[in-house]
């Protein structure tokens, strides 16, 4: 790769090379470290995640309200994270090319435009399904930068000592914040009228592009070849550099992968949960209600949880919690219809899931170099939302030929398949060396 430095030679037998120096090794952006700045980062993220959870509430209701088409208001919730799987290697690009704050401004632009451009509309009851996907494409967009940009900035703000802790504030912001509060209060705003909702959530975007003036610093990427001035390669090879380095790196190949099969089991179980849970275990709203704040509460522990349970476990068996969590999401709904049970199993995913979350970043912005973050995060971001709707496709087959709960029992197989490739690379000494951490005696 032309962009950055590799270094073959500190590779445990576990990481393959190419393996990049620890990202404190590399020059960094001209940010200033510290608590102001990782806090300033975290309240952008509740502001936006609050915001994202009252917009896809919004969005797909004003759909139902303009047609009874169930593929046109699918078509509307879909455009939402549709740029994930359209944009999302070329806003990598973007990221390691220009300053990431800037990025920030304008994905929040973007918010702002697109629902300034809808308000109008809806209050005088104009609204089209065509300009909803419109909107939900622009909204979408706007979203895979700002979460790319904000994720590929922690390196810069937060020394490495705290980074474990940065990522935890942050992903227990995104848990409260996306999957408790932001459908709470839409639920709220959205009874009080539509206009109320969509004025209040681009209120909400405009004061987090004022949080984003209170960053110090600057937040270009750094290890360029050829210093600031030097030509930028073309888009679609830094794009093969991207995905050629997730590859060649056995630890980061192996996890996204694992997670790919992870993510598709969460959208298998999002996609007919619905379904079980009414036809199968036949429960009213409010205890289907009960089942899904499971998964919610379990993050919220998890982000809660996690820099103490790597402490007593370590990282290896804490991360493996989310393969045991996501196994039992699937496996109990196969053999039983007890609620209590269904919604362990979903609290047990939930917390898994944040565990992994907070370890993996960490690692990542530890051995991929800052001029990659970008694009890293965004092909692992690819690769996770992209198996989120082709787990939920399969999961519709599957229990349409063979039955719902035959349907959950062959993705909880599929979990079982990860445990040996996981166990084989992410070990100890490998997970020392990748942290940072005194190798195991």
């Amino acid at each position: 790769m032309s962009d950055q430095s590799v270094d073959t030679t500190r590779a445990p037998v576990g990481l393959a090379a190419p393996v990049a120096a620890p990202a404190p090794d590399l020059p960094q952006p001209t940010a200033r470290r510290g608590t102001r700045n990782t806090v300033v980062l975290l309240v952008f993220t509740a502001i936006t995640n609050l915001a994202d959870g009252v917009t896809k509430i919004a969005l797909p209701l004003l759909a139902a309200r303009a047609s009874a088409s169930p593929a046109q208001v699918s078509a509307v919730s879909l455009t939402l994270s549709l740029p994930w799987l359209l944009a999302a290697l070329h806003v990598g690009v973007l990221v390691d090319r220009l300053d990431r704050r800037r990025l920030l401004w304008g994905a929040n632009g973007l918010r702002l435009i697109a629902l300034g451009a809808l308000m109008p509309l809806a209050a005088a009851d104009s609204v089209t399904i065509p300009v909803l996907c419109a909107a939900g494409l622009v909204l979408g967009v706007a979203e895979v930068i700002a979460l790319t940009s904000a994720s590929a900035m922690i390196p810069a703000l937060t020394p490495p000592e705290g980074r474990e802790r940065a990522n935890t504030w942050i992903a227990g912001a995104e848990t409260v914040c996306n999957e408790f509060a932001g459908p709470f209060v839409g639920g709220l705003l959205l009874a009080a009228g539509t206009g109320v909702a969509l004025g209040t959530t681009w209120v909400s975007y405009l004061a987090a592009s004022l949080v984003v003036v209170l960053l110090v610093g600057r937040f270009r990427a750094a290890g360029r070849t050829g210093g600031e001035n030097a030509a930028p390669e073309t888009v679609r090879v830094q794009i093969v550099d991207g995905l050629r380095y997730l590859w060649q790196h056995t630890l980061l190949r192996t996890m996204a992968l694992t997670l790919t099969v992870l993510c598709a089991c969460w959208g298998a179980w999002l996609a007919l949960m619905p379904l079980f849970a009414t036809s199968v275990m036949h429960l009213n709203s409010s205890q289907y209600g009960t089942l899904l704040s499971a998964l919610g509460v379990g993050g919220l522990v998890g982000a809660l949880a996690v820099t103490w349970l790597n402490r007593f476990f370590g990282r290896r068996w804490v991360m493996f919690a989310d393969l045991v969590g996501t196994f039992a999401m699937m496996a109990v709904p196969a053999v039983t219809t007890n609620l209590w049970a269904v919604a362990v199993a979903a609290f047990l995913g939930g917390m898994g899931g944040t565990l992994w979350t907070v370890n993996a970043r960490t690692m990542a912005q530890r051995l991929v170099p800052d001029a990659m973050l970008g694009r890293f995060g965004a092909v692992s971001r690819l690769f996770s939302w992209g198996a989120m709707p082709v787990g939920a496709g399969l999961m519709g087959l599957l229990a349409e030929w063979f039955g719902l709960r035959l349907a959950f029992g062959f993705f909880a197989a599929t979990v079982a398949l990860t445990v040996p490739p996981f166990l084989r690379v992410l070990t100890r000494p490998v997970l020392a060396e990748a942290f940072g951490d005194k190798p195991p005696a």
